[in-house]
């Protein structure tokens, strides 16, 4: 009778093995497989939120097939207590494993609604934008200028939504002043901050949250201002007249705000370089509207002859080498070029009428494409008089 018993036994745990091996080999499929989802979807995970939360969204949105398997597969895989806040679009057919890997690795959020604070050389825009699930691009909602217009009536709502995500986005060539002045006017920061070191922040895009301070902000920009030059600076050419990373900001700022022409800059560059290099003065127009504007808003005429001769600190055509600071924020590609230039024999640029400029080795060369950018000049001129 034992002995019947023990055969019953043995084989019941047999079963029991071959069903519980069937069941976890059919739990990794499906949590492998291509998923339920029709089309895309965005999901909004909050700050605060749990996998269990995240799962029952999912399952109601269509998703995921089991919201308890999606949770096993997230705790299986030790990534449950990774997830990260934002609003996520999730693909058409993306699988559990798919999904658990967008929640958890971090990085800007990928669709939902977006409220973008541009701080620009010239002007400040709020934007609101949107992705479109189904092709994953932004699509302009509603854009204004906060110092000029009142914001749309739609504004508040978007804003105070709980899905409504935000970052500030700094164009290369801001003053630290201008940065500061627009920060003071996005209203989900908090706290009170004073003027930066000019060229200390970084250009770029930053995502925030309501309730941030502007000061912790500014420490993000200027930790990864840092950290750009630092990079750039241990990865500089040989043989430069530059003595310190700060040398290397300053040229960069000035080399930021003489193009706008991406492909440019090494080339600008290295006509700064050349004439460090020959003891030449820079003679540049962007360092002397620095002195009289110090950084605050733009200069909004041409600069006068008086000024071109004062002896100013930052008047390139007066004093030699570099001015005492950065005269804006540079970006990396700026810092870049800076420390790695092309390598020319250029000493003179001027505009040519495209956006860009024309180089020269020589004066007379230089004299010969000044003409002609005057030239372009009388005519445009006559057509605007004509029209």
């Amino acid at each position: 009778m034992w002995r019947h018993i023990a055969s019953n036994a043995l084989t019941f745990l047999v079963v029991l093995v071959f069903v519980g091996g069937g069941a976890l080999i059919w739990a990794q499929r499906s949590y492998q497989e291509a998923g339920p989802l029709t089309e895309p979807i965005c999901l909004d995970v909050p700050r605060g939120t749990n996998i269990s939360r995240v799962s029952e969204d999912l399952e109601g949105q269509g998703a995921v097939s089991s919201s308890v398997l999606f949770r096993l597969g997230a705790d299986y895989a030790d990534k449950s207590a990774q997830l990260k806040a934002g609003s996520y679009l999730v693909p058409e057919g993306a699988s559990m494993a798919e999904i658990v890997d967008i929640v958890t690795r971090g990085g800007a959020s990928t669709c939902g609604t977006e409220v973008v604070y541009r701080i620009g050389v010239t002007a400040a825009a709020v934007e609101v934008r949107e992705v479109d699930p189904a092709t994953g691009r932004f699509a302009e909602v509603m854009e204004f200028d906060p110092a000029s217009e009142e914001p749309p009536e739609r504004f508040a709502e978007v804003r105070d939504a709980s899905g409504t995500r935000f970052r500030v986005a700094l164009a290369e060539g801001v003053t630290s002043w201008q940065v500061v002045e627009e920060l003071n006017s996005v209203d989900v920061l908090e706290g009170e901050v004073e003027v930066p070191a000019e060229g200390s922040l970084a250009p770029d895009s930053y995502e925030i949250v309501p309730g941030d301070s502007r000061a912790d902000l500014i420490d993000r920009m200027q930790q990864a201002q840092e950290t750009i030059l630092a990079e750039a600076w241990a990865n500089r050419a040989d043989e430069l007249p530059l003595e310190t990373p700060a040398d290397a900001l300053i040229l960069a700022s000035i080399v930021e705000k003489e193009t706008g022409v991406a492909e440019e800059r090494p080339q600008v560059a290295s006509v700064f370089v050349n004439r460090l290099r020959r003891g030449m003065r820079l003679q540049t127009d962007p360092t002397v509207i620095y002195g009289i504007t110090e950084g605050e808003g733009t200069l909004g005429r041409g600069i006068r002859q008086s000024e071109l001769r004062a002896a100013t600190p930052y008047n390139t055509y007066v004093i030699e080498g570099l001015p005492p600071t950065p005269i804006a924020n540079p970006g990396r590609a700026a810092i870049e070029a800076a420390l790695n230039p092309a390598e020319t024999s250029y000493v003179f640029f001027v505009a040519d009428g495209t956006g860009g400029h024309a180089f020269a080795e020589t004066l007379d060369e230089h004299n010969r494409n000044v003409a002609r950018w005057r030239e372009i000049e009388a005519e445009r001129a006559s057509e605007t008089e004509a029209n």
